[in-house]
C-alpha cells in the first residue's frame, strides 16, 4: 500500500489474514424497407449472495447486480420483507437495522427485477438476526518502513481495517491508532465471508492506498 506526505508515498505492505474461528416472449415492431420485423425482448438479469445473518443493532445492507441486454430501465420489487427493513424499487437495495425485539429468522425473502416485460428473480433467501456475534478474525500485516522513493518513513501513526461483504465494498472500518502493532482481532462477526484491505495512515492523517485483499469466512458456532 501507498500513501504521499508532501512529494513521498509510504509503501506497500504485505497484509495477511489469518484464522480465528474455526418466461413467455415478448415482440416489440420495427420497420425495414416497410416490412414488419418482430425483435424479441430478453429478460434482464440478476444476481447476488445476500447477507444470512446480523446481529441487532448493526446495519444490514444488500444490493444485487441487475444488467438488461437491451438496455431497458429496470425496476424492482421485493417479497416476504422483514419488518425492520426498508426497500429501494429504483436500485433493489435491502437495508435496515433491526433491533431485540427482531431476533430470529426472516425467511422466504425474495428479490426480483423487471424491464418492463419480463422479470428475474434471486433464490429465496432469509436473514437471522442475532442477539450475540461470536465470530472474529485475526489480521496480520507487516508494517511499512520506507517511503517509496526510498527515504526512511518516519511518521507513521496507525492502521485502517476495511471489511465487507463483496470485494470492493468495504462499509465497516476499524481505526488503529497504534504504528507498531501488527496484529488485530475484529470479533462480534456474524458467519459469513468476508473481504479485509488494510491502509497506513500518517501522522497528518493522509491515507495510503487499499492493500492486497484477504479473504476470511466466519462459521458458524
Amino acid at each position: 500500500m501507498t500513501f504521499k506526505k508532501g512529494n513521498a508515498a509510504f509503501a506497500t505492505f504485505v497484509f495477511v489474514l489469518t484464522l480465528a474461528l474455526g418466461a413467455c416472449l415478448s415482440d416489440e415492431k420495427s420497420e425495414t424497407d416497410g416490412d414488419e420485423v418482430t425483435t424479441p425482448n430478453n429478460p434482464p438479469m440478476i444476481s447476488g449472495n445476500p447477507q444470512a445473518a446480523v446481529m441487532m443493532g448493526n446495519n444490514y445492507s444488500f444490493t444485487p447486480s441487475a444488467s438488461d441486454p437491451d438496455g431497458d430501465i429496470l425496476s424492482f420489487s421485493v417479497q416476504n420483507m422483514p419488518t425492520w427493513a426498508s426497500f429501494n424499487s429504483s436500485t433493489g437495495s435491502l437495508t435496515g437495522v433491526p433491533t431485540l425485539a427482531d431476533v430470529g429468522l426472516f425467511g422466504q425473502i425474495a428479490i426480483t427485477v423487471s424491464d418492463g416485460t419480463d422479470t428475474a428473480s434471486l433464490s429465496a433467501f432469509s436473514i437471522e438476526v442475532v442477539q450475540v456475534a461470536l465470530g472474529s478474525m485475526t489480521l496480520s500485516w507487516t508494517p511499512p518502513t520506507e517511503n517509496t522513493d526510498g527515504t526512511t518513513l518516519t511518521d507513521l501513526a496507525g492502521y485502517r481495517i476495511y471489511f465487507g461483504l463483496s470485494e470492493g465494498n468495504y462499509p465497516n472500518r476499524v481505526e488503529i491508532n497504534t504504528a507498531g502493532l501488527s496484529t488485530y482481532v475484529v470479533d462480534n462477526l456474524v458467519p459469513n465471508t468476508y473481504y479485509v484491505v488494510a491502509t497506513s495512515v500518517n501522522a497528518v492523517g493522509v491515507e495510503s492506498a487499499y492493500s492486497n485483499v484477504a479473504i476470511k469466512t466466519v462459521e458458524g458456532s
